[in-house]
């Protein structure tokens, strides 16, 4: 313990570059959706509408975005750089 703080002291709030690391709930949802497998056609698309409320060009939208973000790949490594392979595959395909 710090010789500075009484032991009775609370503990210091996180900083805000700490707090900010963590993905919102529905960032982490979208990386959770991407980890399941889905049966037949248009059975994502399903779980895209009814869980996260989303249509399924803006939930492109915001995967496409969190691929991108440090905070998705620290939080789940393995989904983000299968899906950034992934997505860096169809660019070459271009």
């Amino acid at each position: 313990m710090n010789e500075d703080q009484p032991e009775d002291a609370p503990a210091p709030a996180p900083a805000p570059a700490a707090a900010a690391a963590v993905l919102a709930e529905r960032e982490q949802a979208i990386l959770a959706l991407e980890r399941r497998g889905f049966a037949g056609p248009g059975a994502k698309e399903r779980a895209i509408r009814e869980e996260l409320g989303l249509a399924p060009v803006r939930y492109y939208q915001l995967l496409n975005a969190l691929l991108d973000d440090p905070r998705a790949l620290a939080h789940d490594p393995v989904t983000v750089n299968r899906l950034r392979r992934v997505r860096e595959g169809r660019r070459a395909e271009r």
